[in-house]
């Protein structure tokens, strides 16, 4: 008596990722189902879903906006951050490239906004500002823990965006103010630059004063901070305190751009024009400046 030979079951098909094929996958996405190799997986709230769906919930989900219309970030202030190894770094090169290469071409001096000396190189206005003294440690040191303290409150409130602009605004108000308040450059003299985020400092100081008020809090004490801050420009030389008042002015104006446009569809772009309106009128007192040298 003969008995046939069983034919085989066939094997269980083995899931494999869709985005790609080659690929065994053995967990499925908890909100589609499909299945998602590593590269794939995203971690979820529970389990995990596939990057497709991930990246669906972001297209799909409305931005988080701050008050003041920036989009609502969580974490390290990463723009704060940036600024403060931006002028680190430059520290450093200040001290390692030989004939004060760093400081005699980005300092900034009144006669570099003036055409008529020839050397007229209007961005050295923003540029100085990352700079430090090289003579007084504790220029850079107090500038950039001060930066730190006022960056982890303003960044997360205005935005990374605008809290940028408030910082460059201002850094380049700080110089408008130094052009407008010395005396013009008188040919033969020495020529002295002047380096350091002082100005945009102020402008923080103008600008979290401005953005304090509009929230109805107390600003007493950013009143006494500024005071003594304004005080030390005036009692200690060297000290450009021109500068500061120029970014305490411009930090100011640009946050109440930011504070008192109306909040809305168009409230972004109407604080982007305000805020142009703030560099137009800058430019401006530039030119001015420069024409009746």
């Amino acid at each position: 008596m003969s008995y046939g030979i069983p034919a085989a079951e066939p094997s269980a098909q083995i899931p494999v990722c869709p985005r790609h094929p080659d690929r065994p996958a053995y967990v499925r996405c908890q909100r589609c189902g499909r299945p998602a190799c590593p590269d794939c997986q995203r971690a979820a709230a529970v389990g995990f879903q596939c990057v497709d769906c991930v990246n669906e919930t972001k297209r799909t989900t409305p931005d988080v906006k701050t008050v003041y219309g920036g989009a609502m970030t969580t974490g390290k202030p990463v723009v704060t951050y940036g600024i403060i190894a931006v002028c680190a770094v430059l520290y450093v090169l200040q001290w390692l490239i030989p004939n004060d290469g760093i400081y005699r071409n980005l300092a900034f001096a009144t006669v570099y906004a003036t055409p008529e000396y020839g050397v007229f190189e209007p961005w050295r206005m923003l540029t100085s500002a990352f700079l430090h003294s090289q003579g007084f440690i504790l220029h850079i040191v107090l500038n950039m823990y001060t930066l730190w303290i006022f960056g982890q409150v303003l960044e997360p409130l205005l935005g990374r965006i605008r809290f940028l602009a408030v910082y460059l605004l201002s850094a380049l108000g700080g110089s408008v103010g130094y052009l407008l308040l010395t005396p013009g450059y008188i040919p033969g003299q020495p020529l002295s630059g002047v380096v350091g985020a002082s100005g945009a400092i102020f402008g923080l100081f103008g600008a979290m004063l401005v953005v304090q008020r509009h929230r109805g809090g107390d600003t007493r004490q950013l009143w006494v901070l500024i005071a003594i801050n304004v005080a030390v420009g005036f009692m200690v030389p060297l000290i450009a305190w021109q500068a500061h008042l120029g970014g305490l002015i411009t930090g100011g104006l640009c946050a109440a751009v930011i504070a008192y446009t109306p909040r809305g569809p168009r409230q972004g772009l109407l604080q982007a024009g305000g805020l142009v309106l703030v560099l137009a009128l800058l430019i401006a007192a530039t030119a001015l400046k420069a024409a009746s040298a």
